[in-house]
């Protein structure tokens, strides 16, 4: 890495869920630098008692994410030459998770939300139990390639933060508990469709979205959740008007 050649002022959140404060640091700019070279820094070098969460650093696990300007990141894969304002860079804990400390939050309740979604694959008897062969599901048809485009969520609970529903609303399931179920409704493998779709029907469930599309916009990966909230939607809607799903063709 090369000297740095002038400094950052980073504006942190400090303190718990009870109280917080802004601590304003000085932290050396260098070249292709991310936000969480800037924050490793700072805990290492200013503020030994700075707590955020990291992992793999490379935009594979998620855990880094947390509010850069106003914005949920990853902060692994954000530099900060693309989000600096006038030498000045604010960061904050994910919003609408309750905060542990400074940078961290407790993801608690966001998983909780995920598990009341049915984000959980339920195998069929027929298709577990020893009686007869497992039946052959083509990776090919439609059905499975809307459960495939909505599967690399890792959780990183960019969504649920960018999501100004839950915000307002925080029994709102949110969307990554949302497109999770949206890929299991898609799996003809998975033997829970009718209690799953009566979880994201109940309180706080896919009716809720205003399809902003915030969760869309930010999401790391390149996920839609709110396309999978949508086909929730009109799953729904089909089952309200006496529609019987198509079953996805096997091999």
């Amino acid at each position: 890495m090369k000297p740095a050649t002038d400094t950052i002022r980073v504006l942190i959140r400090r303190g718990d869920a009870h109280s917080g404060r802004i601590c304003v640091y000085r932290a050396p700019r260098r070249e292709n630098q991310t936000v969480l070279d800037v924050v490793t820094w700072i805990q290492r070098e200013l503020a030994p008692d700075l707590a955020y969460r990291f992992s793999c650093r490379v935009g594979m696990c998620g855990t880094c994410a947390m509010m850069v300007g106003g914005a949920p990141r990853w902060t692994c894969r954000t530099h900060v030459k693309t989000v600096l304002r006038r030498g000045q860079l604010e960061l904050a804990p994910l919003r609408s998770l309750p905060i542990i400390k400074d940078l961290a939050c407790d993801m608690s309740e966001f998983f909780a939300k995920w598990r009341r979604a049915e984000g959980r694959f339920h195998s069929s008897p027929e298709r577990s139990g020893r009686a007869q062969p497992p039946v052959k599901i083509l990776p090919s048809t439609p059905a499975r390639r809307e459960a495939d485009a909505a599967i690399e969520c890792i959780n990183c609970a960019v969504c649920y933060s960018a999501c100004d529903v839950v915000a307002w609303n925080r029994d709102y399931l949110g969307p990554a508990a949302l497109n999770r179920a949206w890929s299991l409704q898609n799996d003809a493998r998975d033997s829970a469709h009718a209690r799953r779709l009566r979880a994201v029907s109940a309180g706080g469930g896919c009716q809720h979205c205003h399809s902003q599309h915030s969760c869309e916009s930010f999401c790391p990966v390149g996920l839609s959740p709110a396309r999978s909230i949508a086909g929730l939607k009109r799953a729904l809607a089909r089952g309200a008007l006496g529609i019987r799903p198509h079953s996805p063709p096997h091999a």
